[in-house]
This record gives C-alpha cells, structure tokens and sequence, in this order.
C-alpha cells in the first residue's frame, strides 16, 4: 500500500491517523468513490488500534471527506475539485498542536453564534432547545445520550445565528474535537453542572438578552474548555 499509511509510531492519537489518512487519500493512489479498504486492514497497516480508525474515519465522514454506506462500507467521497481544498485546509488543523487553538475558536464562534442568536431566535428554536434540556436532565446517568443532546442545543444555538459560513465552520470544529468532546464528561457531577450552563443560555436566549446570553454562554465555554483540555492532556 502506499507510503503514506506506512507504520506509525506507537502513541499516536485519532488526530494523526486521521492525518495520514487524509495524506493518503490525496497521494493519487486512490480515486474518489474508491472502497476504503475495511478498518482492520487499514489498522494492521498503520499499527495502531481499530477504534483509533474507527474514531478517525468517523471525523473525516462528518467533514465530507468520506460517506459510509450501510452494508458495503466506506468510500472516497466524488469530487476531487471539492476534496482537495478542504482537506488541505482540515488538513492543517488535525494534529495535536492544533487542538487548543481549535478549542480557543471553537469558544469564540460559540460566543458569537449565541449573540447572533439572541437576534434572531424564534419560538420554535427555544422550544426545540428546551426538548434537548429535558434529554439532558433524564440522561444524567448515560453520558453518550446526554452528550448528544448537549451537541444538538448548539446546534440549534449556530442555526439560529441565521450565519451560515459560522454554522458550518463550529460543525467542522466541533467534528474535529468530537474525540475530546466525548471524554470530557467524565461523571453525573460534570453532566450535572452542564446541565444547569445549558439552561442558563436558554433561560437568557428566552429573554432576548443579549448581554445575558453573552456572559452565560461564555462562563459555559470557559468551563466546558477547561474540561476537554483535561482529557487531551491526561491522553498525551
């Protein structure tokens, strides 16, 4: 196989097989809406664990960058015109000294994302967000639900921002810290004090305010950063 999924060196993180792979998948040896070889072969070759291709795969199938299709595998997305200038850009950003400065961005955009929303937010958007709290406070105790439904009150918070271009770069972020982002909640405690940040933002979004909503969603991001900056670093 080619050069570019030679052996790794043992120690590496998702982010770095999910460099190689973006190396691979532009050194020309493979065209687009090429079958990936299964991620036991591509794991043997890079010598390193499943899960990290796994984990790797799915950042790179969240950016665009490959599709899965249920029952046959994963492939190459078509459009090499499209592929080549994003994973040159995402590219950049993969490795692990890049993590903190996406962390720094991702808080920024989130800031941002929540004044633009205090505008512009409709009724139905904060009944939707108030339906991803009740998930939240019922999921306390399972972590990968309650981690779900706190990604999808962003989401809603970046939808409403009515940007899309600042939509879709804290989506590209958040998919490229979704490793982090999972192991940052460690127990019911931090879910917990999640919990009472989220409804800080929505009682705040509720109201219009546009100086609550700038206060409450950057103490949450202050917090949340913290915690997903305990995980990398206890991983390094």
């Amino acid at each position: 196989m080619t050069a570019a999924l030679a052996p790794m060196e043992q120690g590496s993180v998702v982010s770095e097989v999910a460099e190689r792979l973006l190396a691979y998948f532009t050194s020309g040896d493979i065209a687009p809406g090429t079958r990936l070889p299964a991620e036991r072969q591509l794991a043997a070759t890079l010598g390193v664990g499943r899960s990290a291709v796994r984990e790797a795969l799915a950042a790179l199938e969240i950016l665009g960058i490959v599709v899965v299709r249920p029952g046959s595998g994963t492939y190459l997305r078509d459009g090499v015109s499209e592929l080549l200038p994003r994973t040159l850009s995402w590219g950049m950003m993969l490795g692990a000294p890049r993590t903190r400065e996406l962390v720094e961005l991702r808080g920024g955009l989130e800031v941002q994302a929540a004044q633009l929303a205090a505008e512009r937010i409709t009724d139905e958007a904060l009944d939707r967000m108030q339906g991803h709290l009740d998930i939240m406070a019922a999921t306390l105790d399972d972590l990968a639900a309650f981690v779900e439904a706190d990604a999808a009150f962003h989401r809603e918070i970046a939808e409403s921002s009515g940007n899309q271009v600042l939509q879709e770069l804290l989506q590209s972020i958040r998919s490229l810290l979704r490793i982090w982002v999972d192991r940052a909640l460690t127990d019911e405690g931090h879910a917990a004090a999640a919990l009472k940040e989220h409804a800080e933002i929505h009682t705040a979004l509720k109201a219009r305010d546009s100086a609550a909503v700038t206060a409450t969603m950057r103490s949450h991001m202050e917090t949340a950063s913290r915690r997903l900056l305990l995980g990398f670093d206890a991983s390094q």
